[in-house]
């Protein structure tokens, strides 16, 4: 497997990052066989884990310490605060008080004395940018964590906790984590081009559009399921947008035939062939999942295959907007009217 610089960190990093979502209560409740996973995806040449202290309510975190124990020095370790960990308010977002307390939760249930790279899980409205840098930067100088990022920022965002960065001299955030695929592709307009501007690096996730490009739901499927990690807007199947999306994915699957590769494959290796993406997060719940992963790894799509994909869905569009989920903030009636 082919490592690739992290922005300008000098970092390098698989272009397949392991994300650890499903790895508990959420998704392999066998925590024996998630560590094996883990292992496999390890030995495969992946040397990137994400993953965040809401995930299982931080039996993610756990598995993933588990699992590194013994190499953590081997893998560039990825995690993220910011969503509630409790109906106390003040136990989420992105305040020091907070971030200082959970950094030390997030250490303990990693088995680890440092984080390689702590994210901002979402933006917040009310709390100033420069506290949550301020608070992360005396973490990097206590040596607790060494970079920081961003995720799920818009590109104004980005470029406004860029200029705090600089302008306050802090540790200014070194990646984003955007959502990206086929089906999801707003962040080509905006978000991908103000990250490399910036000299970041971008880590993708949901390659697979929340599994519609796995070929698990056709026009032909009764229904999808729903969770609070899948709004029920993003797989109402009897929705327009939704509609088009099954038209597409019929599309796609024609052209990964034609092309020799499942769809699967074709779906991760369009988000890693763009040139401002570092790597794509995949969450497997399964090793066959990751199996039918791990290819997309080495494949380069042709122009010819690229631009038959532009013509299915348009660069800078997302065909549900559902499926965004960024910018939630901006667009709500309180924000745009009196």
């Amino acid at each position: 497997m082919e490592y690739r610089p992290l922005g300008r960190t000098g970092v390098q990093v698989s272009p397949l990052c392991l994300g650890a979502m499903m790895f508990g209560p959420w998704g392999n409740k066998d925590t024996a066989d998630s560590i094996r996973i883990i292992h496999h995806a390890l030995d495969a040449g992946i040397n990137f884990i994400d993953t965040a202290d809401v995930y299982s309510g931080g039996a993610s975190e756990e598995i993933v310490g588990q699992a590194l124990e013994g190499r953590r020095d081997d893998v560039f370790l990825a995690t993220k605060f910011f969503m509630p960990m409790s109906e106390d308010p003040n136990q989420r977002g992105g305040s020091r008080r907070w971030i200082i307390r959970e950094v030390e939760n997030s250490l303990r249930r990693l088995n680890s004395d440092y984080i390689d790279l702590y994210q901002v899980h979402r933006p917040s409205p009310d709390t100033d940018v420069e506290e949550t840098l301020g608070a992360l930067t005396d973490l990097v100088r206590q040596g607790k964590i060494r970079y920081i990022g961003s995720s799920s920022y818009s590109g104004s965002q980005i470029v406004e906790a860029q200029w705090a960065s600089r302008e306050r001299n802090l540790e200014r955030f070194v990646t984003e984590q955007p959502p990206y695929s086929i089906l999801v592709r707003g962040i080509e307009e905006d978000i991908l081009p103000t990250a490399q501007r910036h000299g970041m690096g971008t880590l993708t996730y949901s390659p697979l559009s929340g599994g519609w490009l796995s070929g698990r739901w056709r026009k032909d499927s009764a229904s999808a399921p729903t969770s609070s990690a899948r709004p029920s807007a993003r797989f109402d199947m009897t929705s327009p947008a939704n509609q088009q999306k099954l038209d597409i994915v019929a599309e796609l699957a024609r052209l990964a035939e034609q092309t020799g590769l499942t769809l699967i494959e074709l779906a991760i290796a369009f988000v890693i062939n763009h040139p401002g993406v570092t790597a794509a997060i995949v969450g497997p719940r399964t090793m066959e999942q990751l199996e039918s992963y791990l290819p997309a790894a080495d494949i380069t799509l042709s122009t010819d295959v690229l631009d038959r994909i532009d013509q299915l869905v348009a660069p800078g569009v997302t065909v549900n907007p559902d499926d965004n989920s960024y910018g939630a903030n901006e667009l709500t009636p309180v924000a745009r009217r009196r």
